[in-house]
């Protein structure tokens, strides 16, 4: 996503300075082909930007970019804005922020609710959360990589938003991957039935993502079943705190967290269809 980020801004006039990635050779090779420096420590990022978008895995990698002992991305980082891309926990949002602010600089939640390929054209779905006056600041450059952006509210709302989308996106997964795979056993034409749902209240925009990819077992990660696991759990943890008890959440989540166990995390999301199908890899039939 972030690569995909990097390359639309370049294409639409902006100076990408620098690149940054755990992952050396990756970074190495994009910042070649942008012409731009492929940063060895985080506080160079830092150091040759007045703007630093950020995409990582999780809330430990968020916490670790920011304030990881000796190199992270706040070492002399007074007038930058940093604008945080990745999903994950509001509550690390709301942090981020304070640190931020604490060294002068100014942070923005901006949760994408899209995939690879709208990174990549410009027509990203942004959910954004933080002070306002860091948005308007953002905003110019938020509109070449989006075709629409929302400002949510105070850090944390956005994520909070962002984690009900996932949710729900990986309950609908769940939910035609079993349609397709009783489909399937039942001897059911698949291309027809997809078809059939989507003229009727079994239509998604799931089905128009995965129904073909699930049908066809071509599980290309745009979006992983690991990451749709972690999403899951964070609106989970949402729920508990609140005292809400969320059963197709929870359900949902214990078939990607199985996806993991059996060495599926890194299909995409829509190889939740491995589990439901009959004589694909161990569907759900063969539990004891």
């Amino acid at each position: 996503m972030g690569a995909n980020m990097a390359r639309r801004l370049k294409d639409r006039g902006f100076h990408v300075t620098a690149v940054y990635d755990t992952n050396r050779a990756a970074a190495t090779e994009l910042a070649s082909e942008l012409g731009c420096a492929a940063a060895q420590d985080l506080s160079e990022v830092t150091a040759a930007s007045d703007v630093i978008f950020t995409v990582v895995t999780d809330d430990n990698a968020m916490r670790q970019i920011f304030a990881g002992t000796g190199d992270n991305l706040l070492v002399n980082a007074r007038g930058k804005l940093f604008v945080n891309c990745a999903t994950i926990s509001p509550e690390v949002h709301v942090e981020i922020e304070k640190l931020a602010n604490k060294a002068g600089a100014q942070s923005l939640e901006a949760c994408m609710a899209s995939s690879i390929t709208q990174a990549r054209e410009g027509k990203l779905y942004l959910m954004c959360g933080g002070n306002e006056d860091a948005f308007r600041k953002a905003e110019p450059i938020l509109k070449e990589l989006a075709a629409q952006i929302r400002f949510v509210g105070k850090a944390g709302e956005a994520a909070k938003v962002k984690a009900l989308v996932n949710m729900v996106m990986n309950i609908n997964t769940a939910g035609l991957a079993e349609g397709l795979g009783l489909g399937a056993a039942l001897g059911l034409d698949l291309t027809m039935l997809r078809e059939v749902f989507s003229q009727t209240g079994a239509n998604s925009r799931v089905l128009e993502t995965d129904g073909e990819d699930m049908q066809n077992r071509d599980h290309s990660c745009f979006f992983s079943a690991a990451h749709a696991a972690k999403d899951s759990g964070i609106a989970l943890e949402l729920a508990r705190n609140l005292g809400l008890d969320l059963p197709l959440a929870r359900a949902t989540k214990e078939q990607y967290d199985r996806m993991i166990a059996e060495k599926l995390g890194e299909l995409d999301k829509s190889g939740i269809a491995e589990l439901t199908f009959k004589g694909r890899h161990k569907h759900s039939s063969d539990r004891v």
